[in-house]
């Protein structure tokens, strides 16, 4: 579901492209991105380029929101070096939004046509995180992993 772009929205575009201008000037730092919180506060940070896989630029930005506890991210975007524009988040930035911020919307597209859309649409048929967590308190009370119930088993003796 694509929401309309507000004031606030193209202003955090700026915000991202104006970061973007000032501080990616390396190979370094390449990507820019801003968050809004759901009060209207806005965080920035830029990717941080290693060989290992450094931090992408939205992640540096909801870790400095985390920071300054913010408990909840509204919009989110991320703005390319050189004058290229809104870029979208790479796949481990939309798993890491969805399980951080799952009601966050994500601002994408091309510059006259860009769109907000929940960071959910971006992953179809995603991983749930903590729809995948072991629950602790029962291994620590049986002291056994429990064992995962699969539809239709039989025990295999009967085969």
């Amino acid at each position: 579901m694509t929401t309309t772009m507000l004031d606030t929205d193209r202003a955090l575009v700026q915000a991202a492209t104006a970061v973007a201008k000032l501080r990616c000037r390396s190979e370094n730092h390449t990507v820019a991105a801003a968050a809004r919180t759901t009060d209207g506060r806005v965080f920035t940070g830029v990717n941080l380029f290693h060989f290992t896989g450094g931090p992408c630029a939205e992640l540096v930005a909801i870790g400095a929101a985390a920071t300054q506890g913010v408990g909840e991210l509204e919009t989110i975007v991320a703005v390319g070096d050189r004058g290229r524009g809104v870029i979208p988040p790479c796949g481990r930035c939309r798993q890491v939004l969805l399980d951080y911020h799952p009601g966050i919307q994500v601002i994408v597209g091309p510059l006259d046509a860009l769109r907000k859309v929940p960071v959910a649409d971006l992953l179809p048929d995603t991983y749930i995180w903590a729809e995948q967590r072991l629950d602790a308190s029962a291994i620590v009370r049986t002291g056994q992993w429990p064992m995962p119930t699969v539809p239709a088993s039989r025990p295999a003796s009967e085969d």
